[in-house]
């Protein structure tokens, strides 16, 4: 297996492509008091910052690597076991980078454009592909793409989509609406079988008027509104 970082551009090429592609997506059950639907822009005070949750990963994978060297009386107790980076092992320098620039890419929409209605949510990204479901008798099932599987559901008032990809990659965002319905938290986990944890991205929301200063909004036929950060 190619180091993830390399293999960024070319992967997330084909999942562009593939999901833009999909006309069908998973059924679930709808939720009534959960509405998404709206414009939102993103609260880079309120988001996580991935330098910091970068630094976090590492500590606990260090802190784990000691772990499991005191656990086979090994001499060698330092991060270094674990973590070299270039290395092909797992939990390599190269392997956690590259998890952290997957979900700095998969993550980084500025604005949101939701819209829902009792048989079907759509969500739209500024910059990227749509994230759809379809609401039908509370049965989800799983899309598989040439790229691998797609699934949506409820998990009580929070909405998944899950993106299950090749060599052990897998993409999963959890929407969360706040108690007053001002704010959406959407957490972005992106696991693989090459890091022993998960690497997670909270991008926190706030409603907006897609009219206000500082956005461009247009109606198109293929897309519905769409709307984009104007350019200074």
């Amino acid at each position: 297996m190619k180091a993830l970082a390399n293999a960024l551009p070319a992967l997330l090429i084909l999942l562009l492509a593939a999901c833009a592609s999909q006309e069908q997506r998973q059924p679930v059950a709808s939720r009534t008091g959960v509405d998404f639907s709206g414009s939102w822009s993103l609260d880079y005070g309120q988001s996580d910052n991935i330098q910091v949750r970068l630094n976090g990963l590492v500590r606990e994978l260090q802190r784990e690597a000691e772990r499991r060297a005191q656990a086979a009386g090994s001499e060698r107790r330092g991060p270094g076991a674990a973590l070299m980076v270039g290395g092909s092992s797992t939990d390599s320098g190269a392997s956690i980078i590259g998890l952290a620039q997957m979900a700095d890419l998969v993550t980084k929409s500025q604005l949101l454009d939701i819209e829902q209605n009792p048989r079907q949510i759509r969500v739209r990204r500024e910059g990227d592909f749509a994230l759809d479901c379809d609401f039908h008798d509370g049965r989800p099932t799983v899309v598989e793409t040439p790229l691998g599987s797609e699934f949506c559901g409820w998990d009580g008032h929070q909405l998944l989509f899950v993106l299950a990809l090749p060599e052990g990659l897998s993409i999963r965002h959890r929407l969360t609406l706040g108690p007053a319905g001002q704010m959406l938290n959407i957490a972005t986990t992106v696991s693989s079988d090459r890091v022993s944890y998960p690497f997670t991205l909270n991008r926190v929301y706030r409603r907006m008027d897609p009219e206000a200063h500082g956005f461009s909004c247009e109606q198109t036929l293929t897309r519905g509104k769409v709307c984009t950060t104007e350019t200074p």
